[in-house]
């Protein structure tokens, strides 16, 4: 990892764990003084989120170590695992503020009706955790680091979280209590939905799924530009945590010399690296063509 991508590491955690602190501590203040069960519920997600940055800092740290004897193939995978364990939290994370939303819909006797000021805790999380959202995600691209990408999109459940709790708080405050457990529950499918998606994309990396035609695609027409190349008799690409390798045979004209042959293979394999910074490594194969 250079050094550019260690203060950009440190800088997104620092914000992160430091923001949610104290973005929590307000939310979880303004659901007790206001009376808003929703409001308290949703003070629990930026605690989470301080683990998640963690863990994504970890996870990120340690999958840009270089390879060694006993991993040939580097640590990309540990991002992935960073990333399935932050999916796994805020699924935990989004159960348990649809359990208290239903406990307290079963219970209607501990209904109270908020004041303003878990409204207004609404409205700060809102534009704070979609300020987090955008910051992060810019430069967890920057990083293609699919754990920062997952730590921003839990800042961006925790906006969707808020605006339910808004939504919730508002109309429990105009007569309808009962809306703000109802929003807890609406807040825990969403949360539900993004850890479902960084699941699924964590575990997809992990079990060298191809990438996508789009992908592929773009490569394969990339290749097939190149001088000497004749054709594409095979061609496998697999997704190493951030990075792809790919499997590929061209043909080449027959009558050229193994030297010929080889120089056009390598001029390919450095052209996709150069061309595509996610590739990794390639490993081709020539083939005489039929002509």
């Amino acid at each position: 990892m250079s050094m550019d991508e260690k203060k950009i590491v440190s800088k997104l955690s620092t914000i992160g764990i430091l923001g949610n602190v104290l973005l929590a501590a307000f939310k979880l203040i303004s659901g007790i003084l206001g009376n808003s069960g929703a409001m308290i519920s949703d003070a629990v997600h930026p605690l989470s989120d301080v683990f998640a940055t963690l863990i994504a800092y970890i996870g990120v740290l340690m999958s840009k170590r270089p390879e060694d004897k006993e991993h040939p193939y580097g640590h990309e995978r540990l991002e992935c695992v960073a990333s399935l364990i932050l999916g796994i939290i805020l699924a935990v994370t989004g159960l348990g503020i649809g359990y208290t939303g239903i406990h307290k819909i079963i219970e209607p006797s501990e209904l109270e009706v908020p004041t303003l000021l878990p409204l207004i805790a609404a409205v700060v999380s809102i534009v704070v955790k979609e300020g987090m959202f955008w910051y992060t995600m810019y430069y967890a691209k920057k990083l293609d680091s699919s754990a920062f990408k997952a730590d921003a999109w839990h800042h961006r459940s925790d906006a969707i979280s808020s605006v339910g709790s808004f939504i919730g708080i508002g109309l429990a405050k105009i007569g309808y209590p009962i809306m703000d457990p109802i929003a807890s529950i609406i807040i825990c499918l969403c949360i539900l939905k993004v850890s479902f998606d960084i699941t699924k994309d964590a575990l997809e990396k992990m079990l060298d799924t191809s990438c996508s035609k789009e992908f592929e695609d773009d490569v394969q027409n990339f290749i097939k530009q190149q001088q000497g190349v004749e054709g594409i008799d095979l061609f496998h690409t697999r997704q190493f945590g951030n990075k792809v390798y790919v499997e590929l045979e061209i043909s080449v004209d027959r009558n050229r010399t193994l030297v010929e042959a080889h120089e056009i293979a390598e001029t390919v394999h450095k052209n996709l690296e150069e061309q595509f910074p996610s590739i990794k490594h390639v490993m081709i194969h020539v083939n005489p063509s039929e002509n």
